[in-house]
């Protein structure tokens, strides 16, 4: 037995003796598929067309080198990025990140075969795709109005986008065995206080009824909706705001997405899984890290992220929850925020799913002092050394070796794009 075993066996026996089963917590780790984000590598701009511009709230700063020009490039940066995160995951597709474009078509009559690549490489890997209308970056937004808009050609334009994402999703999920979950987010709102609010929520429900009109079986697709506070030339209004769509998840009977970075800076998103979780029966999570505003920072092990984690596993409803990343920034290597991001996420989970039930225990007894003094004496535990072993029985480097792929991977593939 080598040291890391020693090590690793120590650890093990520290946390039996607090009931605490490693092994099962590794095994329940290796089960969460996190939907890895694909419009990380392109900066959210799509393959359609030089023409189109980033519009609708969607702000990506950065130049680094290296940034995916078409899907077959996205595609090998996700291969390096799954190689180097633990666990089997699937991919998550924004509408505009085609494979190929036809003469003449448009978003609003996109069909799988726009995406027949996306659908051969998943295949082949063996993970599930999700794909999630892009009802941004294009001309079609109109004052920043998409399913919104009160001309009725252009609400019936997104509307058609929505309708044919939701199939295209549908036959992702028939052909690779996991349901893929179609997330519906619109930059509708305004800069300015507006005179009437009412009247574009209105156009936006009636539209959304629309794109769900037809009934898809669950088993291949999954519809989401997802809030927002506000956000870039949206700071006085959100059409699709936090009480907007949680009450049409509720009426419609959709699942509904918490971003992580849609809420104000002193929310946690974690408080808020319990009270959804006893009255929904699932919940779609975008996990990113908002810093001051919704700015999509990659996530790091903070109290947010840890809070998120621990009130995901803590009540047995993990099956419950479907996991999403979205983040996305170019002042650093694409892939290398990719690995960063999913595998904090993961730690996060790991940590809570090595929790001790003493706290609760003690909570249990009205002891909220020693509850507390548990809490914090948790703080301590060697996760670490789990992880470590976590990331070996899974082949891939640890923490302070990934990178050296990462960087060779950028001096002969993402250099060369420039």
């Amino acid at each position: 037995m080598n040291t890391s075993e020693k090590i690793f066996d120590s650890v093990k026996e520290q946390y039996a003796a607090l009931n605490v089963d490693v092994e099962k917590a590794l095994a329940k780790l290796d089960s969460i598929s996190l939907g890895i984000h694909a419009w990380q590598g392109d900066d959210v701009k799509g393959f359609e067309s030089d023409s189109f511009n980033l519009t609708g709230g969607c702000l990506v700063t950065g130049n680094y080198p290296g940034c995916a020009r078409n899907a077959d490039e996205l595609r090998k940066d996700l291969d390096v990025a799954l190689r180097l995160i633990p666990g089997k995951h699937k991919v998550g597709l924004q509408g505009h990140q085609v494979d190929k474009m036809f003469p003449g078509v448009d978003r609003d009559a996109f069909s799988i075969e726009n995406f027949r690549s996306w659908l051969d490489w998943a295949k082949e890997k063996k993970i599930g795709l999700d794909i999630a209308p892009a009802f941004y970056g294009h001309n079609k937004l109109d004052h920043n109005l998409s399913l919104s808009h009160p001309d009725p050609a252009i609400r019936e334009f997104w509307i058609n986008h929505g309708i044919n994402i939701r199939k295209i999703a549908a036959e992702f999920g028939k052909e690779l065995g996991s349901p893929a979950i179609v997330n519906f987010w619109m930059p509708d709102g305004y800069k300015d206080t507006p005179a009437d609010r009412f009247a574009p929520r209105q156009r936006m429900m009636e539209s959304l009824d629309k794109c769900f009109a037809e009934k898809l079986d669950p088993a291949y697709e999954k519809d989401t909706v997802e809030q927002k506070l506000f956000g870039i030339g949206v700071e006085s209004c959100t059409v699709g705001s936090h009480e907007f769509f949680m009450l049409y998840a509720a009426k419609r009977n959709k699942i509904l997405c918490f971003d992580t970075g849609h809420f104000h800076p002193t929310e946690q998103v974690g408080d808020k899984l319990s009270s959804v979780l006893s009255m929904m029966d699932e919940i779609f999570l975008h996990v990113s890290r908002g810093v001051r505003w919704d700015s999509d920072h990659v996530i790091t092990i903070n109290d947010d992220l840890l809070s998120l984690a621990r009130e995901s596993v803590a009540y047995g409803y993990l099956d419950r929850i479907h996991f999403g990343l979205d983040y996305f920034d170019a002042t650093i290597n694409r892939v290398a925020a990719w690995v960063i991001g999913a595998r904090n996420f993961q730690k996060a989970l790991l940590i809570a799913l090595l929790e001790p039930a003493a706290a609760r225990d003690a909570e249990n007894s009205f002891d909220y002092t020693s509850r507390l003094a548990l809490q914090e004496a948790a703080k301590t535990l060697p996760w670490g050394v789990v992880w470590e072993e976590y990331c070996r029985r899974k082949n891939v480097p640890s923490d302070f070796a990934y990178m050296k792929e990462i960087k060779e991977y950028e001096k002969t593939v993402l250099n060369e794009r420039m």
